[in-house]
């Protein structure tokens, strides 16, 4: 049983002796008062419109308006122009799209020209490891240990996953020397 059951028998059972106090209880707890509830429901109009009722338009208007209509499309491409001109208003300003980027536009030449730039501004490079002759394998490891802080073991699986990045985030002049290094030792190394 529910406590809104229990609560509606007592109150019910207290109503014969006339107290005040339990008719209102038994009001709250009766189903028909929450259906009864006396509140008018709003109804939305059809058409919103912010500015309120307005009066309708005169004859002068909707012969216009009728008017307008009829022309042929290039003629109401001029009524816009007119009217800013009869009513002494500047036509609206084009909006400029300068200082917003919609990707490269150009043709493959302006595409070449800005992958220049950005090769050129680039300042931190990565070493690659491409490949080793199989002979040069252990003095590359002994390099490799030289300018990394890895054992022997992670040296030699490094090596062994070529092609893979060797050290990341160095100026030009370091990854330089360390592609020399690689080079003498037998291996083929790329700056990235």
């Amino acid at each position: 049983m529910s406590l809104c059951t229990i609560a509606r028998r007592l109150c019910l059972s207290r109503l014969s002796s006339g107290s005040r106090l339990s008719t209102v209880w038994a009001h709250l707890y009766s189903t028909e008062a929450a259906k009864d509830t006396g509140t008018k429901k709003y109804k939305y109009p059809d058409v919103y419109d912010p500015y309120g009722p307005m009066p309708p338009p005169s004859e002068k208007v909707v012969d216009l308006a009728d008017r307008i209509a009829a022309l042929p499309p290039e003629e109401i491409k001029q009524i816009a122009p007119a009217l800013l001109f009869r009513l002494n208003q500047e036509p609206p300003q084009a909006i400029s799209g300068q200082g917003f980027s919609f990707g490269p536009q150009g043709g493959s030449g302006a595409g070449a020209a800005k992958a220049e730039e950005k090769k050129a501004e680039k300042t931190v490079f990565d070493v690659k490891l491409e490949k080793f002759e199989a002979a040069a394998k252990i003095k590359i490891i002994k390099e490799i240990r030289t300018f990394t802080d890895l054992g022997l073991k992670e040296a030699k699986e490094l090596v062994e996953k070529a092609p893979v990045i060797l050290k990341q985030s160095l100026t030009k002049e370091e990854a330089e020397a360390i592609i020399a290094k690689i080079k003498i030792a037998g291996g083929v190394a790329v700056m990235e």
